[in-house]
């Protein structure tokens, strides 16, 4: 059959069998069959690098393993986890169940952090950053990657999560500007050659309340760590810290940038504030006019 219209056939007996999450507005039933195919192949691709491909004709064994591939998106594989590539910021990333899968909207935190850092790189040579709970570390490496004058420092609690970020460190080439080390929030640069001296501070912590983990959808909770999802009781444990912990490591006038759940931008900036460490809180919104990134700026002190 040829390519076309084995596609064509693919997308009609699929199309009622593969569910979306609303996190993952990528993944539509054509931009996933065309990872799996181009997977197949012998040509990983995220969903959103899929769409802008070819597909190129597949021996028999290679359609074989295209529908096993589709069977196993059916049973919520995510297909992140089939592919190993998830696109971020137009960066194709390694990806696995070593960490979380990098989201779209973690994107609106990525560019607003790129802006600052591009802003700041006017100003001086070097632009150090730190991407706390860095996950994949797609936030730090994205800055390393469009802003030559930033150096970035990576770090997670999880240890899987960090060998992830220096595979990724070595698939981007960015070695050179990003390092990678496991550690409780700032743990891992409790130096001194880190205290007042990072300029931006990012972070995509766990937002989201414990009993709100246990109801995640399968996709999510049997395949991407809790420990990335799971801030708690309320869902603000991590962030509280964030907050009170990054004005040592910062710079006079250096920026903190965090996202947050839906529901908790208000709560979060007031939180901000009540530290005394910022003269400047201000919301990023999405599209919907939710906020889903807090800025600060701490103050400069004599």
């Amino acid at each position: 059959m040829q390519v076309e219209a084995l596609f064509e056939q693919l997308k009609k007996d699929f199309h009622s069998k593969l569910h979306f999450l609303n996190d993952k507005p990528e993944e539509t039933i054509d931009s996933t069959l065309r990872a799996c195919w181009l997977t197949a192949s012998g040509f990983p691709v995220s969903a959103e690098e899929a769409i802008k491909q070819e597909l190129p004709g597949l021996t028999e064994m290679q359609t074989d393993m295209l529908y096993s591939f589709i069977q196993k998106r059916m049973n919520n594989v995510p297909l992140a986890h089939i592919t190993g590539r998830q696109n971020f910021m137009n960066l194709e990333l390694l990806s696995d169940k070593r960490a979380l899968i990098p989201r779209k909207e973690t994107e609106i935190l990525g560019r607003e952090a790129l802006r600052i850092s591009l802003d700041l790189a006017r100003k001086k040579k070097v632009v150090r950053v730190m991407d706390i709970c860095c996950g994949a570390g797609n936030l730090g490496l994205a800055i390393a990657n469009y802003n030559p004058a930033s150096i970035v420092f990576a770090t997670d609690l999880s240890k899987e999560a960090v060998e992830l970020t220096i595979d990724n460190i070595s698939f981007l080439n960015l070695s050179q500007q990003v390092c990678a080390l496991q550690g409780n929030l700032f743990e891992a640069f409790e130096k001194k050659e880190h205290y007042g001296n990072t300029d931006i501070v990012i972070c995509n912590p766990p937002y989201i309340s414990s009993a709100k983990v246990l109801k995640m959808n399968t996709e999510i909770s049997d395949y991407e760590p809790a420990l990335a999802f799971d801030g708690g009781m309320f869902g603000t444990k991590v962030i509280q810290r964030l907050i009170t912990e990054a004005p040592k490591f910062l710079t006079n006038n250096g920026w903190l940038l965090f996202e947050v759940g839906l529901g908790q931008g208000e709560f979060m900036m007031e939180l901000c504030k009540r530290t005394d460490c910022y003269h400047t809180v201000k919301p990023v919104s999405d599209t919907q006019g939710n906020i889903r990134v807090i800025v600060a700026q701490k103050d400069f002190k004599e």
